[in-house]
């Protein structure tokens, strides 16, 4: 009889446990027996198509909000309080103690979000233009906001607001005809803890084990990372680990049935369970919608048409065919005084630029620990509402053009991080059209100071243009097309305060010969 050790045991037990859990995480209800539509390899999941709803959507806001809040230090504070002389922890030692006392699992209970209102900030989301929304269902701090079957300890309705986060933000989403997305951000959590087993390596404690030592805080700040011999979203993880993180993220998927899905990562684990968690997602949302793909599974890699691309604070450098996403945040991605926001035409030139490109906005507006927006970001949100109701026609449900724009602003090459390198002007011009391509937009980034416009795209060679109108201005305007372009005298009266459109109908309408 062949003999196996305590190790071979627990390996074999383990397969087994993931095995029962994949096959009824797969048991999606309301579909025929058998093979379901998504299978776990790379052919099956590029049948995926991006719905409509998000193509027309654009944009979208996200909360990223939590217990590191609590110190409104910004991100990442539950890794870097424990980097000793960094800024956060300085902060800490200061206002809580030092990390051989007072770890994150002591900030957790600080966040209450007592005076959070989810149906108020909702309704101001959804007057500025947001179709759809995002919350942060766990961050690399591993603490999950709703009732987590797999982290009973660490969660919202256990420890700090003692609210379902999740559930709310769903319900109040709903109400206001919104979709709804979840977050996660849990593949990184293993490295970002690594931080908190160490100790000071000077000072009065120093040699004295941080919290994230104690074996009884394991199931916060896990065991076995102290090393772990990889950076950020790495995958030599133990197999329990990938285990934790798909049953966490079916959970979600489970409970709340997200419309859209966000890994702050590449698919994570993709050749172990990654695969298997996203076809369990495109076939729940398929049995929820009576067999119409309405998910949208957005990460950090190269879609192959199996998900959509997002880029963190990044832009594309042209139209891509694919839809695609970027996360960009107003301020810091987690609360911070003093930080100074984007503008509300800086958020708006991006708007344009990158729906002109076939891309989707999606803007973190993040909450104080008690729940509320400062009073900034509230200004920003009614700004946005003030232009969505001038020039919204020209973003929502729209398709790019045959050429996303002109003007001197550039990107060199698509991918995250870029988004500081463009300064947009009066010069830059981004196209959109009406789906029915009887309106061609052309939008402005900037007044021009001299009163006239030319868009350079819409010369005479370009077609004829038989009607010109600037959104949020009744009168007439003087325009004419030459062989220069597109010559328009601009009223005295700016129809508000930022960027402005254009709305031009014409027939075969093209960019002039050779692009700009």
């Amino acid at each position: 009889m062949m003999k196996f050790g305590r190790n071979t045991w627990f390996a074999l037990l383990l397969g087994l446990a993931f095995t029962l859990t994949a096959v009824a995480a797969h048991a999606a209800p309301g579909l025929p027996a058998g093979p379901e539509p998504f299978q776990p390899d790379d052919t099956s999941l590029r049948q995926y198509q991006c719905p409509d709803w998000f193509r027309d959507a654009k944009l979208g806001i996200w909360a990223v909000g939590g217990p590191e809040s609590v110190p409104m230090q910004g991100d990442w504070y539950a890794r870097n309080l424990y980097l000793q002389g960094s800024s956060q922890n300085k902060f800490h030692v200061e206002h809580y103690g030092p990390p051989a006392k007072f770890g994150f699992k002591d900030i957790i209970p600080l966040w209450k979000a007592e005076k959070w209102d989810p149906e108020r900030l909702m309704d101001l989301y959804q007057k500025a233009g947001a179709k759809y929304f995002c919350m942060i269902a766990m961050h690399h701090d591993n603490f999950d906001c709703w009732n987590s079957r797999y982290q009973p300890k660490w969660n919202s309705l256990n420890l700090g607001p003692k609210r379902d986060i999740a559930g709310e933000w769903q319900q109040a989403a709903r109400h206001h005809g919104l979709r709804f997305g979840m977050t996660e951000h849990l593949a990184a959590s293993w490295w970002f803890y690594s931080a908190s087993k160490g100790s000071d390596t000077n000072g009065p404690l120093a040699g004295v084990p941080y919290d994230g030592n104690d074996p009884q805080f394991a199931d916060l700040y896990w065991s076995g990372n102290e090393h772990p011999g990889f950076h950020y979203y790495g995958t030599d993880v133990p197999t329990a680990y990938k285990l934790n993180w798909y049953n966490r993220i079916s959970d979600m998927i489970d409970r709340y049935h997200p419309d859209l899905l966000y890994s702050d990562s590449p698919l994570p684990y993709p050749d172990e369970v990654g695969r298997k968690l996203l076809a369990h997602y495109y076939n729940d949302n398929l049995a929820q919608h009576n067999g119409k793909l309405e998910a949208v599974y957005n990460c950090k890699q190269n879609s192959e048409g199996r998900w959509v691309q997002d880029l963190e604070r990044g832009v594309k450098d042209g139209i891509d065919p694919h839809p695609w996403q970027t996360d960009t945040c107003v301020g810091n991605w987690y609360y911070k005084t003093g930080f100074q926001y984007k503008s509300s035409t800086t958020v708006l030139q991006m708007l344009a630029d990158i729906v002109s490109k076939n891309g989707n906005l999606l803007l973190n507006f993040p909450p104080r620990p008690d729940g509320t927006l400062d009073a900034q970001e509230e200004k920003i949100l009614a700004d946005l509402a003030t232009w969505m109701k001038i020039n919204g026609e020209a973003i929502f449900g729209t398709r790019p053009w045959k050429i996303y724009g002109e003007g001197p602003s550039k990107v060199v090459k698509s991918g995250s991080f870029n988004e500081g390198k463009l300064q947009y002007s009066a010069s830059d011009i981004r196209f959109t059209q009406s789906k029915d391509e009887k309106s061609l937009y052309a939008i402005a980034l900037g007044w021009p100071s001299e009163g006239r416009l030319v868009v350079k795209t819409l010369g005479s060679t370009s077609g004829k243009i038989s009607e010109l109108t600037l959104l949020g201005h009744s009168g007439q305007l003087d325009w004419r097309q030459t062989a220069g372009g597109l010559s328009v005298t601009l009223p005295t009266q700016k129809p508000g305060e930022t960027i402005f459109v254009l709305k031009i109908a014409g027939k075969d309408l093209r960019p002039v010969a050779g692009g700009i």
